[in-house]
């Protein structure tokens, strides 16, 4: 079963076995406009938790985005690179940004679930 999480930054990830796919949800991806180019990091990368994991641009902004656990990147979406807009029509499917191994697997678990995300969100307004 995947486990779903969320951080204060809005990023997602999906734990799914071994790994967990990392993308942005819906508010992010509104509150940025238009995605007009990502840049995804190489596979192989090892990444601390917080630590820069690639960049969105919109149309209003250039975006960080930051790897929500520790962990190794073992993929990338690399349709993103013709189709950035993915981001904006499928945030928490087909727009996802990485794929990575998480050195642990609890620290996935310690990020918010989708009550408490909803939560951040309401109180941010």
């Amino acid at each position: 079963m995947a486990v779903l999480r969320f951080t204060r930054d809005h990023e997602w990830i999906r734990q799914e076995g071994d790994t967990a796919l990392v993308g942005i949800t819906d508010y992010a991806q509104s509150q940025l406009g238009d995605v007009v180019y990502v840049e995804l990091p190489p596979i192989g990368r090892r990444v601390a938790r917080g630590d820069q994991l690639a960049v969105v641009e919109s149309a209003k902004a250039a975006s960080e985005i930051y790897a929500p656990v520790a962990g190794e990147v073992v993929a990338v979406n690399e349709a993103l690179a013709g189709d950035p807009a993915r981001v904006n029509a499928d945030p928490g499917g087909e727009g996802w940004f990485v794929e990575l191994r998480a050195g642990d697997p609890k620290e996935i678990e310690g990020l918010m679930d989708e009550a408490a995300y909803k939560a951040l969100i309401a109180e941010q307004h």
